[in-house]
C-alpha cells in the first residue's frame, strides 16, 4: 500500500509540474499504438514535448485536486476530454509543428478480425498466385475470379470492408492471404488545450488571411446594423462622421453660412471655367494633338492638288 501511495503521489507531482511548465497540451488517442511506436514518438518529440500516459481515473482525480486547492484553475476544461484510451503531449513549441510530428508516426498493420476499419478496404484486381483449389473461398466472399495459367486471378477491384464496420474473420483471413496490410495505426489528436482554452485540431489549419477576412466582414456587419438603427458603435463612428459632414456641406451650399473650406467649394461650383486650367496636362495634350492630326490630312490634300495641277500644266504646255 505504501508503495502504491508513493507512486500515486509521484505521478500527481509530475503531472502538476508539467501543467505548470507547459502552456499547451495535446490530448491524444492511442488506440492500437504499440509500445515501440510510443518509444519512437517520444524520441521524435525529445526536447520539444513530453508524452505522459496514465489511468483516466487517476488523471481526473489529480485535476480535481488541483482545482480544489486553487493551484491550477484553468485546467478544468480538460476534464470532459479525459475519457477513452488517451494520453497527453505537453509542449511550448509551435502547435502545427508538434501536431505534424505526432501524426507522422504511423505504421501499416494487418487486418484483425473484430477490428473497426478506419477506411474502406479494397482488394485489387490481379493474379494472386494461389492454386485453383481456393476458388470457393473467394466466391464465398463475393470476390470475382477466374483461373489464369493455373492460378486464381481477381478480375476486378472489390471493396471488401467499408469504413467504420468491423472486419470479419473471413475478410481478415483473405487480406492476410493476399499480404495486404490495409490499416495504419498511430497517435490521433482529439483535442488541443492552449492557455486555458480547448479546441478541435482542425482549428490549426485556419489561415491568418481567413481570420482577417472574417474579422473584416464582422466589422462591416456591425457598422451596417449600427447605422441602420442609429446606435453608435466603434466600427460605425467613422461612417457617422463622414455622413454628418456631408450633411453639413449640403446645408452650407444652400445657405449663406460659410467657412474657409466651403468658400472654395462654392466658388468652384459658381465659376467652373475659372478652374478649367487646373485640368490634367494629359487631357490638354490629347486635345492639342487633334487639330494637328486634322492639319496633317489637309496639308496632304493641298500637296496632292498641287501635284495634279503640275501634271495638267505639263500636258497642255
Amino acid at each position: 500500500m505504501g508503495g502504491k501511495s508513493a507512486n500515486k503521489a509521484a505521478y500527481f507531482d509530475k503531472l502538476k509540474t508539467l501543467f505548470e511548465t507547459y502552456r499547451s497540451i495535446f490530448i491524444v488517442t492511442v488506440d492500437n499504438v504499440s509500445s515501440q511506436q510510443m518509444h519512437e514518438i517520444r524520441i521524435a518529440l525529445r526536447g520539444e514535448g513530453v508524452v505522459l500516459m496514465g489511468k483516466n481515473t487517476m488523471v481526473r482525480r489529480a485535476i480535481k485536486g488541483f482545482l480544489a486547492d486553487g493551484s491550477l484553475p484553468d485546467i478544468e476544461r480538460l476534464l470532459p476530454h479525459v475519457k477513452g484510451n488517451v494520453g497527453f503531449v505537453f509542449t511550448n513549441n509551435e502547435l502545427k509543428e508538434i501536431r505534424d510530428k505526432i501524426l507522422s508516426n504511423r505504421v501499416a498493420a494487418p487486418a484483425r478480425a473484430g477490428a473497426v476499419a478506419p477506411a474502406d478496404v479494397y482488394v485489387p484486381a490481379g493474379n494472386t498466385g494461389m492454386e485453383p483449389g481456393k476458388t470457393s473461398f473467394f466466391q464465398a466472399l463475393g470476390v470475382p475470379t477466374k483461373i489464369a495459367r493455373g492460378t486464381i486471378e481477381i478480375t476486378t477491384d472489390l471493396k471488401l470492408v467499408e469504413a467504420g464496420s468491423k472486419v470479419g474473420a473471413s475478410e481478415a483471413t483473405l487480406l492476410n492471404m493476399l499480404n495486404i496490410s490495409p490499416f495504419t495505426y498511430g497517435m490521433g489528436i482529439s483535442q488541443i488545450y492552449d492557455q486555458g482554452q480547448t479546441f478541435e485540431p482542425n482549428v490549426l489549419d485556419i489561415e491568418e488571411s481567413q481570420l482577417l477576412a472574417a474579422f473584416s466582414s464582422a466589422i462591416n456587419t456591425i457598422a451596417t446594423i449600427s447605422l441602420a438603427v442609429g446606435y453608435p458603435t466603434l466600427p460605425s463612428v467613422i461612417h457617422s462622421l463622414v455622413n454628418s459632414y456631408k450633411n453639413v456641406l449640403s446645408v452650407a451650399l444652400e445657405t449663406d453660412y460659410s467657412w474657409e473650406g466651403i468658400d472654395e467649394l462654392k466658388d468652384r461650383i459658381a465659376n467652373p471655367d475659372k478652374y478649367a486650367g487646373s485640368a490634367p496636362a494629359a487631357t490638354s495634350g490629347g486635345g492639342g494633338s487633334a487639330p494637328a492630326a486634322e492639319a496633317a490630312p489637309a496639308a496632304a490634300e493641298e500637296e496632292e492638288e498641287a501635284s495634279d495641277e503640275d501634271m495638267g500644266f505639263g500636258l497642255f504646255d
